[in-house]
Formats: C-alpha cells, sequence, structure tokens
C-alpha cells in the first residue's frame, strides 16, 4: 500500500518523469520507486520533493558498484541517471571535456576516439559503468601506473546537493586552479556528499602504437618477480603498467597457469617496440614471453576489464561471489598475492591482480558464504601485517550487514562525519553507503 500510494504521489508531482516500482535485490542499495530523470532540473525537483518529505535516496548510474558498500536494502526513491547522459561540452584544442554523469564510459571513450583522444583512465566493465559511478568510487584498473587516479583527470564538477542548490567546484581548463581542491572532497565519497551532474576532464591523446607483453613465471618464483620489477621500474622505461596475474587469473586470460607480468606499452611505435626489446634483453631464465600486438593487447584487457563480479550480474545458484581492494606499499603486491592464493585451501576459488608499482590489489572470491567471509577475513589479516588496508567492494547485502566492509573508522572518521553531517544533516543521500555508516 505504502509502495501504491508512493506512485500516485510520483505521478502527480513528476508526470514527465519515468518511473518503475522496485522489488527487493540481493545486492540492496534499491528503492522502493526508481526515477529516471533526464535533465538536471528534473534531478533538482526529486531532490527538493525527498527533503521536504523527508525520504530518503539511493542513487545509482550503471548499477555495476550496487554491492559496494551500503547496509541498506531499500530506500524511500532509488534516483537512477541512466537517462541522464551525453556530452555537454568538448573544447577539442584545449582537449577537456565536460559530460552528464550518467553517460557510458565506454561511449564516452568510442566518442572522443573520432578526435584521436580520450580520457586516461581504465576503469572495469567499462560497457556498462557510467563515468559518474566512476567518478564517486574513483575507481580505476591495471595502468593507474601510468595514467594516474581518476582524481587525476577530473578538473571540475558540477553537484547537486542535498539543499537542492547547484554548486561547481574546479574549473573547466586544466589550468583554472586556485584555494582548496574541492573536487578531492566528492571524488570516492560514493555520492553520499552530492549528486554528480556533470563531470569535466582532461584528455591525452590516442596513444600511436601500443602493446602488451606478458611474461609468464611457471617456477612460480616470486624472487625472481621481485627482481625483474625493480629492474624494470629502475630503468627509463615508461609502462602504463606491470600488473602481477595470480596463477589461476592468468590461466582464465592466457591459457597459461603461472604467475604472469602483464606489462603495457603506449607510445609512438619505435619506443613501444624499444620498450618490448629491453623487457626481452633483461627477461629472467625460465620465463616464457609473449608480445600482443594493438588489437590483440586491446581483446586481452576487454575480456580483463569485464572478469570482476559486479551488481549486473548475479550467480545463478548458492555460489557467493566477492570482491576486495587491497592497498599496500608497491611490491608487497607480490605477497599479497602469494598468501592469497593459499586461501583456496579453504575451498574458495580465488582469482587476483596487483600493480607493481602502485600497489593496489583486487581479489576476486566465488565460493560457499561462510568460506567466503572467512578468506575475506584473512585477507584483511593479509593487508595489515603489510601495513595496508582492504575494503571489500562487492558483495551480498546480507554478508555486507554481518562484517565491516570498510575494515572500522579511520583515524579522520570525526572530520568525515562532520562534512556528512552539515551537508547533509538528514542523511539523505546513500544513507550508510560510506565507511562509518556515512
Amino acid at each position: 500500500m505504502y509502495t501504491a500510494r508512493l506512485v500516485d504521489e510520483l505521478n502527480t508531482l513528476f508526470p514527465e518523469i519515468h518511473k518503475e516500482e522496485q522489488g527487493a535485490h540481493p545486492l540492496g542499495n534499491g528503492g522502493d520507486v526508481a526515477l529516471f530523470p533526464q535533465t538536471e532540473d528534473e534531478i533538482r525537483k526529486i531532490v527538493n520533493y525527498a527533503r521536504e518529505k523527508k525520504k530518503k535516496l539511493a542513487i545509482i548510474g550503471g548499477g555495476t558498484k550496487r554491492g559496494f558498500g551500503g547496509l541498506v536494502e531499500r530506500m524511500d526513491l532509488l534516483l537512477s541517471l541512466a537517462n541522464y547522459r551525453g556530452i555537454v561540452e568538448h573544447a577539442v584544442a584545449d582537449m577537456v571535456i565536460t559530460v552528464k554523469a550518467g553517460t557510458k564510459f565506454q561511449e564516452l571513450q568510442d566518442y572522443l576516439a573520432e578526435y584521436r583522444q580520450k580520457i586516461a583512465l581504465d576503469p572495469f566493465l567499462p560497457q556498462s559503468a557510467t563515468i559518474g559511478g566512476v567518478i564517486a568510487a574513483n575507481d580505476s584498473g591495471p595502468k593507474r601506473l601510468g595514467y594516474g587516479a581518476a582524481r587525476d583527470s577530473v578538473i571540475g564538477l558540477r553537484l547537486i546537493y542535498p539543499d537542492g542548490t547547484v554548486i561547481r567546484t574546479g574549473g573547466k581548463v586544466v589550468k583554472n586552479v586556485a584555494g582548496y581542491d574541492m573536487n578531492k572532497l566528492f571524488i570516492g565519497s560514493m555520492g553520499t556528499l552530492g549528486i554528480l551532474s556533470e563531470i569535466t576532464l582532461k584528455l591525452r591523446p590516442l596513444p600511436k602504437y601500443e602493446s602488451l607483453v606478458l611474461l609468464a613465471f611457471p617456477t612460480g618464483d616470486t624472487d625472481a618477480i621481485r627482481s625483474f620489477a625493480i629492474q624494470l621500474l629502475d630503468a627509463m622505461m615508461e609502462p602504463v603498467c606491470i600488473e602481477l596475474l595470480n596463477p589461476s587469473l592468468a590461466e582464465r586470460l592466457t591459457g597459461k597457469r603461472a604467475y604472469t607480468l602483464a606489462i603495457g606499452f603506449e607510445d609512438v611505435k619505435s619506443a613501444v617496440h624499444y620498450q618490448e626489446a629491453f623487457v626481452q634483453r633483461t627477461q629472467p631464465p625460465h620465463t616464457t614471453i609473449t608480445i600482443l600486438p594493438p588489437q590483440e593487447a586491446q581483446k586481452f584487457w576487454q575480456t580483463f576489464y569485464q572478469i570482476m563480479p559486479n551488481g549486473t550480474t548475479l550467480p545463478t545458484n548458492d555460489t557467493i561471489e566477492a570482491a576486495m581492494k587491497i592497498g599496500v606499499i608497491n611490491l608487497d603486491v607480490i605477497s599479497v598475492l602469494r598468501e592469497s592464493e593459499l586461501l583456496q585451501a579453504l575451498h574458495v576459488d580465488i582469482c587476483a591482480h596487483g600493480g607493481v608499482g602502485h600497489g593496489l590489489c583486487r581479489v576476486y572470491l566465488k565460493g560457499a558464504a561462510e568460506s567466503v567471509v572467512t578468506a575475506m577475513e584473512k585477507l584483511r589479516t593479509i593487508a595489515r601485517r603489510h601495513k595496508g588496508y582492504a575494503i571489500v567492494t562487492h558483495l551480498p547485502l546480507s554478508l555486507r550487514q554481518t562484517i565491516d566492509v570498510w575494515g572500522g573508522k579511520p583515524s579522520y572518521f570525526f572530520l568525515l562525519e562532520g562534512i556528512k553531517t552539515k551537508i547533509d544533516p538528514q542523511r539523505m543521500f546513500n544513507d550508510q553507503r560510506f565507511v562509518g555508516g556515512i
């Protein structure tokens, strides 16, 4: 009855906005009724209505991160930005673009490719993830080594506050920087402080040539991996990624079950070939090397970015899928991957990869609920032993409610809580979605 009355009220107030009644979702972070605005003004009307009626909003883009954080199954309204998409402004000569938050990341890259440009980001699930979701979660992939994080690509944001006002942070040109960098307050805040409306990003030229070197270590000698990685990082080479794949993941992607370094190069053709030759010259004994040219390298990455469990697909049986992000000091990713491999003794399938050079690891787990939770607890212990952190980035709601997916409150939590209380005193946006239940 409550949902029916709510739908009737929304139909009266917002006849132009598409609506859908929502049922329960195993990942949570939903709403009784989903609204699909197409303009910023429609978003503001929904926000003002929610504030006046004291209703809570869950905010969603492509839905890929629905299992990332959040302790609430359904809020009053699910505000979807799926229909709020498109290019606002593209300054080709200045290499800057402004886009609406609901624009799919891959659609944006395809558009920019016509101008021989791209956004220097490589988030997971680019076909489904929206640019707003990528920025809200501060998402990035293996090429973070060469590209930097999402924060490094954003130069300006346009947001809608919980009181309905529209604010702009940053600027529209790369050099427009003065005072505090307010962009960083909202990037990675999981939509708890404001609704991203427009995002201004700096661009890069498309590389003239790219390749991917796959260096496999069949003997599993992690000391050899470490020595080679140090040699490559200390050389004058400029790989965009040096990503270590654990044997399970390497087998899925390459057909060979062995620790494998995926080393990506992007530059003019001669420079890429020069760097490939360096890897071949310094190749450790008892290793095998495969060099993928541009088209094959792109196919590899297309498969790679689809491997993680996400909110758009769910297991069809009782198997639980989970994902964790672990941050440690650069070369410690080798130890994290080696130690995580041992957790397969818990009857959990584990695929993992980590960036040698930036220190971020991703671990994907599949198995029975109890075994997966036990493995995640052990992974968190491993991260702490290496003075790092571990957060859960995908897990069904029923399990998220039993463990702390953020790994405890940080020492600066009082600052986060103070900002949330100041900006959103009603806790209207994505309540309990972020660290510490913010």
